[in-house]
């Protein structure tokens, strides 16, 4: 069965450790740093750490005794204009921020934090050094397929197996692979621990559209019904590696969703690979 022996991710070496999610970014233990973040010790609506930016007094509404409350006072700096003593936070949009982007701020406001909660140690930065690989290298699936995706059939008899596993071959010499694969393209990408060619990106672009053209049509065969459950766990560890791949060609506008791809591709490459092989033994079986 050509579409599942027939992998193009050759996989001869490691890229990235993968590690558990540990659910957000920790700074000690179990303690979350977005809890820490987000602390508002007077319930003023500004952060402990943003009041440290401001000089304002973390504990105290209004920090001068001036009558007017310190939230007022830091939105008044950062041009929002209060109405009637209350902010003003109405936004006709709102921001639209990269992964990246999103991140970088959640780091700023980490930093500012732990270093007035005096906890920047080198163990403080090592906990979160693992956290962010944690955050990058595990995220969810952006696309499940399900049973009612699938063409269902009732037979199983094996001319109905050999018709469905004809297809399948069928399919994969439909829409062939560049000679080299994702590997050799992240060999050239990496030159060293430094420094990446961003230019060898643009050669995944041949396996992002053969890979999207094969999960395509290979949701629309007809599977035969005691093959149904491993085809389309095999279909979903590939389409796993192919939001991989596709990340990856986010280098140069989103570096966290490009890392994210690469972190995970050995692993979702792996579970691609038994997938498909024991939808092959499966088929093999069915057919003797």
């Amino acid at each position: 069965m050509v579409f599942v022996v027939g992998l193009f991710f050759v996989k001869n070496k490691s890229v990235f450790k993968n590690n558990s999610a540990n659910g957000g970014l920790v700074y000690s233990g179990n303690e979350k740093i977005a809890d820490l973040v987000n602390n508002d010790t007077d319930k003023d609506g500004v952060p402990d750490w943003e009041e440290g930016l401001f000089g304002t007094d973390p504990t105290k509404k209004d920090s001068n005794d001036d009558g007017i409350p310190d939230g007022i006072e830091i939105a008044k700096r950062n041009g929002q204009a209060p109405v009637d003593g209350e902010l003003n936070l109405n936004i006709e949009e709102p921001e639209k921020l990269t992964e990246t982007d999103q991140l970088s701020r959640e780091l700023f406001s980490t930093v500012a934090t732990l270093n007035q909660a005096g906890v920047v140690d080198q163990s403080t930065v090592d906990t979160i050094s693992n956290s962010l690989i944690n955050k990058i290298s595990n995220s969810p699936a952006r696309k499940t397929f399900t049973l009612s995706d699938l063409k269902v059939v009732q037979g199983d008899d094996k001319q109905t197996i050999k018709n469905y596993n004809d297809k399948l071959n069928q399919i994969y010499n439909k829409y062939p692979y560049p000679k080299y694969t994702v590997l050799d393209v992240l060999d050239k990408f990496f030159i060293d621990e430094d420094n990446v060619d961003e230019s060898v990106l643009p050669q995944l672009d041949p396996i992002i559209k053969q890979t999207k053209n094969i999960i395509g049509e290979v949701v629309k065969v007809d599977v035969p019904k005691n093959l149904a459950f491993l085809h389309l766990d095999a279909v979903n560890e590939l389409e796993k590696v192919l939001e991989n791949v596709s990340d990856m060609r986010a280098y140069n506008t989103d570096i966290v969703v490009a890392m994210r791809g690469i972190s995970q591709y050995e692993v979702n490459i792996n579970n691609f690979e038994s997938a498909a092989n024991h939808l092959a033994n499966a088929i093999n079986q069915s057919l003797k």
